[in-house]
């Protein structure tokens, strides 16, 4: 944009209009100067590219090289002894991948690190030296064999047949060795020292956290600031021999250019003598469609080369809540002559990720924070995502029971923080069959970057991006989490890696940074819940209240202690929270709890702090949303634990759901009517509670839906009815106000419910609320009886309200299965005269209790 100004001017005594002109640009956004600090050269997207013909035939002839050999599965494991020797003499079996303290448990050498205090006896053991063996067939007479270690915590020394390759630190992948010269006919052994961890104490938070992961690269939730401290020690990921061919294709990443099909290979060609061509195969990998060929022709090329394509048709992949998530399958081939020398194969999808600015416009001091998927701007419902597990148990089956809760909480993203790790395949895998976005960022945390090497950062950076960069759930890059400073050398490294090596997402420097925000002084100050009723952002990148897991778990972890109120403040119970017993979590646990329970017994607290963690995260979720578009995503913390204790899970350590997954669930649901409630108490004051409806797809637009509040007080006795009609046209429509007069509010609790049903009088959502209850502890539960019917058949739970007022907080339990099972809805509210069918996922018999229910049948 161009600006004149007409200035006078006194030149040789005779007045002269001068025109000049300047040159005034738009505001730039925070991303747009990111970009120009980074210093980054092109993206894939942005550099030349070749045109691949499309072809009616495949390649001919077969693939016979690219071969692997696991080295996973079964190692031995012995401690360094004093002379500098493995004690094989007493070895013990170990699993790769896993960990040197789950192979010692499970050995029966240490108790169980998750039960009681003996994660101190699993900490001991972080701090030797281990050695680590395998022996192997090799018969392959293979061309360039490398061996490959996809992750090793954390710094290690490795044999080949008595040949030493090399050292290695950092736990985010890597060594890989050329072992063609070493490798045997016959049995082949291999060896692998883990060096201890370091102990570094400075008086950090809390200070007898062991600081030695600022020095290095690793995941650092365990080093004992936060839930657990077992620093990690193991072959946590794969070993292999892979074949590796002279002549060769390496990263191949498939990019979305356009929604209509057009599509851009990215591929490293190392073909220095080779006359020959790629040939491309893309066809639907979990859905049913034709395949498509492409072929493009070379002479003596070697490096990065760009081709671009088309795929007809293309089916998108949505976020979960949007649409479906359609996979492809490309197959990429480097043939010369008949023969193909090479071949790599690749899962993506096809969507693109575009960040636009907030109303008002960019700002220099603000990302550009809507996220828009495939076109459509989207409110972002999600989650922080903890390192899934102390010991190192990174199952896909494990990660299966986690990421489906998180999509049947229609979580559209987990923010894998950096705190964590750089998630693994089998993550990722399924986050891209769910629907679930992810945020992923670099193990850095409060300033971490300024004294981790930079070579060790650098190879994880640069490893991660290759490895994650094709997945659709990838939607955004981050340096690390609550980094005062997130700038310098190593920032800058990272920006210009995710531009390089990426460029189809945004990547952001820090974690809360440039509008996002963080927010716990409900718990860490001890304010009042008050606080998150009327807490807002731009986004949510964290915010939450702990609560203890249900029963059957906190039963687990504390052993042989007994299970009574008050704990004892030294016992197992105590250690298991946020700090270990040392920062008055157990005081804090006292008022959050006390706040809806009384204290009297173990049972109580539990409760009152799982009704603490519904409060003091739904109604910040829910006001954010209403926010829309000023307010564009919310992240709660967290999805999960790594460690059992009271945390701010939603899904405790051992699987099983709080509460607080079904309350989100109604919160977080495509349709849902919302109420703002501005603080906990009303009683005997004048109130008036903004009602919206919320529509995240537009299923309601243009269509007559009435909405109903009916509130009760403790006696179940209404106190307000009323019915608001609207035809909604946004996503976000705002109804009127439910005004309540203070003889309305003079109880000591009311519940809300609010409904919304379709012109035929269908029920289309129900969400539920309480307030008042401290005027005294318990009196949610003191509500007038109800007599509940129900049966189960299978899979499904029939239950009937056979009395003339509502019951509330309506729970489902398998007693003894709580780490497996999930029901399609729990802590229900059911209308007099009501009957709802729940689905539950396991055959077993299922309890039915509630707040003010008698169970009949």
């Amino acid at each position: 944009m161009e600006r004149f100004f007409l200035l006078r001017a006194a030149v040789a005594g005779v007045s002269v209009v001068l025109l000049v002109v300047t040159q005034v640009f738009a505001q730039k956004s925070l991303d747009e100067l990111d970009r120009i600090c980074f210093k980054a050269g092109f993206s894939p997207l942005e550099k030349k590219a070749y045109v691949m013909d499309e072809a009616g035939v495949g390649t001919s002839g077969g693939f016979t090289g690219g071969h692997t050999l696991s080295l996973s599965g079964e190692w031995i494991l012995a401690e360094d002894s004093e002379c500098g020797r493995p004690a094989w003499e007493v070895a013990v079996p170990a699993t790769v991948p896993g960990s040197v303290h789950s192979a010692l448990f499970k050995a029966g050498r240490i108790p169980n690190p998750m039960i009681g205090r003996n994660d101190s006896v699993a900490e001991k053991c972080s701090y030797r030296r281990w050695w680590l063996k395998k022996t192997f067939v090799y018969d392959k007479g293979w061309q360039n064999p490398k061996l490959r270690f996809k992750g090793v915590a954390n710094r290690c020394q490795i044999w080949l047949n008595g040949h030493c390759l090399g050292m290695h630190e950092g736990m985010f992948g890597g060594p890989d060795y050329w072992v063609g010269k070493l490798l045997k006919k016959g049995d082949n052994e291999l060896l692998v020292l883990l060096d201890s961890i370091p102990q570094v104490y400075r008086g950090g938070w809390p200070s007898t956290a062991n600081e030695a992961w600022k020095q290095t690269v690793v995941v650092n939730c365990v080093y004992g600031w936060h839930y657990v401290k077992i620093p990690s020690l193991g072959i946590w990921q794969d070993v292999f021999l892979e074949e590796c061919p002279p002549q060769g294709i390496e990263n191949a990443f498939l990019i979305t250019k356009s929604l209509s099909g057009d599509m851009r290979l990215n591929v490293r060609l190392v073909a220095e003598d080779t006359e020959g061509s790629i040939w491309l195969r893309v066809e639907p990998y979990n859905f049913k469609g034709n395949s498509q060929k492409y072929c493009w022709e070379f002479k003596r090329k070697s490096g990065e080369v760009n081709l671009d394509f088309r795929i007809d048709s293309p089916k998108l992949w949505y976020p979960n809540g949007m649409g479906k998530q359609p996979l492809y399958l490309a197959t990429v081939d480097l043939v010369s002559g008949n023969r193909v020398l090479d071949r790599e194969k690749v899962i993506f999808g096809v969507r693109t990720v575009d960040m636009k600015p907030l109303p008002g416009g960019p700002s220099e001091y603000k990302y550009n924070w809507t996220f828009v998927i495939n076109g459509k701007p989207v409110f972002v419902k999600g989650a922080g995502w903890c390192m899934m597990d102390a010991l190192l148990d990174f199952t896909k089956e494990k990660y299966a029971r986690f990421l489906t809760v998180a999509r049947d909480q229609h979580i559209q993203m987990l923010r894998a923080w950096g705190g964590g790790l750089p998630e693994t395949d089998e993550f990722y895998e399924l986050c891209d069959e769910l629907g679930i976005m992810v945020m992923q960022e670099w193990p850095t945390a409060w300033n971490s970057h300024q004294t981790q090497p930079y070579g060790m950062l650098e190879e994880t950076v640069v490893r991660n991006t290759l490895r994650l960069r094709n997945h659709p759930s990838l939607v955004m890059w981050g340096a690390g989490n609550e980094s005062e400073n997130p700038y310098g050398k190593v920032i800058d490294m990272m920006g210009k890696v995710s531009i390089e090596l990426d460029g189809t997402r945004p990547f952001h420097r820090g974690e809360a940074w440039g509008g996002s925000r963080h927010n716990y002084n409900c718990w860490w100050d001890n304010l009042h819940l008050n606080h998150n009723l009327n807490m807002i952002a731009d986004f949510w990148g964290e915010f939450g209240i702990p609560s203890l897991p249900i029963k059957e778990h906190v039963l687990q972890y504390m052993g042989d202690e007994t299970y009574r109120w008050p704990a004892d403040r030294n016992g197992n119970f105590a250690h298991h929270t946020p700090i270990f017993g040392t920062n008055g979590e157990l005081e804090r646990l006292e008022q959050y709890s006390g706040y809806f329970m009384p204290d009297t017994t173990l049972d109580c607290v539990i409760m009152g702090s799982q009704l603490a963690q519904v409060e003091g995260v739904r109604h910040t979720l829910e006001r954010a949303r209403t926010r829309w578009p000023y307010c564009t995503g919310a992240l709660y913390y967290k999805m999960n634990d790594n460690y059992p204790g009271l945390s701010w899970s939603s899904i405790d350590y051992y699987g099983g759901i709080k509460p607080l997954h079904y309350f989100i669930k109604r919160s977080f649901a495509p349709v849902v009517p919302v109420l703002l409630f501005d603080r906990t108490n009303m009683a005997s004051q004048d109130v008036s509670l903004p009602l919206y409806l919320l529509d995240d797809n537009d299923s309601l637009k243009g269509r007559k839906v009435k909405v109903n509040v009916s509130v009760y007080n403790q006696r179940l006795q209404h106190v307000y009815d009323s019915v608001f009609s609207a035809v909604p046209m946004n996503k976000v429509e705002f109804l009127g106000e439910v005004s309540l007069n203070s003889e309305q509010t003079d109880a000591i609790v009311l519940y809300y419910k609010v409904d919304v049903k379709n012109e035929a009088g269908c029920l289309v959502a129900r969400n539920w609320y309480f307030s008042n209850y401290e005027t005294k502890p318990g009196c949610m539960m003191e509500a007038k009886r109800c007599r509940l019917d129900y049966k189960q058949k299978g899979n499904v739970v029939i239950l009937v309200n056979k009395d003339t007022v509502p019951a509330i907080g309506v729970t489902l339990e398998v007693p003894g299965h709580a780490s497996s099972v999930m029901f399609s809805d729990n802590y229900i509210w059911l209308d007099a005269n009501e009957e709802r069918q729940i689905e539950v996922n396991i055959q077993e018999r299922v309890t039915v209790r509630g707040w003010n229910v008698d169970v009949a049948n």
